[in-house]
């Protein structure tokens, strides 16, 4: 069966939609048809991808829309009737075609201070309950691809980054604030400086990620109630006041 493609083409100085028919076979996903384009009319098309297998995160692009891993969209799981439009991300700045400059999400991650085991657990062995271990576990699955970066309203609509670090590093944020073994209090950055405040939770990260990690319901929600219970709970604030006088409540 063919099917008709419009696949954007440009860079940072303009571009435009192609048009490509190819006849399709069993069991193609969008990216094997992206090889097909590129091995049969358009040998200069810019398509990024590595493993094939949904765990590298590189082939981020935007299908009919919506953000996926074009290695881990089927064909016959789009509307027949219907042209498959492609097109990159729309949260990061174009480089050609399909490729885009995911860098400023590697400068954010260095902000982030990494895990600290304190002075007491540097030369120990690290003993953990099995939940604890589960619960940071998922936040590992991540790939880093971005997409959930990409559907945020923060970046997509308003362009942001000033303000919000985005549903990965909440992400990347909570597997180290929950981990048991973790000494670094990043509570006050998490507010002033990562954007908790901004997000308002309205699950699309979780939507489009690839791994099914519930981005929203076990990063974002518990960062806020911590910020919440630091920086706005009274009875906080009274007995930070009377026995601690913790200059991060400032």
């Amino acid at each position: 069966m063919e099917r008709e493609f419009k696949i954007w083409r440009g860079d940072v100085k303009g571009g435009e939609f192609s048009t490509y028919y190819i006849k399709l076979e069993q069991g193609m996903v969008v990216l094997d048809a992206l090889h097909r384009i590129q091995a049969e009319q358009a040998t200069d098309l810019g398509v990024r991808w590595n493993c094939k297998a949904g765990k590298c995160g590189s082939c981020s692009m935007e299908i009919n829309g919506k953000p996926k891993l074009a290695c881990m969209t089927r064909m016959n799981a789009l509307p027949i009737d219907k042209v498959v439009i492609i097109q990159p991300l729309k949260t990061f700045p174009l480089i050609k075609d399909l490729v885009t400059d995911v860098s400023w999400n590697y400068e954010q991650n260095k902000k982030i201070a990494p895990f600290n085991p304190g002075n007491k657990q540097k030369n120990k062995d690290h003993i953990m309950y099995q939940q604890d271990i589960e619960r940071i576990q998922e936040f590992r699955k991540c790939i880093e691809c971005y997409l959930c970066q990409d559907i945020c309203h923060i970046f997509r609509d308003h362009n942001q980054k000033d303000k919000f670090v985005g549903p990965r590093f909440m992400i990347r944020l909570a597997s180290l604030e929950m981990h048991p073994l973790d000494k670094e209090d990043r509570i006050s950055q998490i507010k002033n400086e990562y954007g908790s405040g901004m997000c308002n939770i309205t699950r699309c990260c979780t939507d489009v990620c690839p791994e099914n990690i519930q981005i929203t319901d076990n990063a974002i929600i518990p960062l806020k109630e911590r910020v919440v219970d630091r920086f706005y709970d009274p009875l906080y604030w009274v007995f930070n006041k009377l026995f601690r006088n913790n200059p991060k409540l400032n």
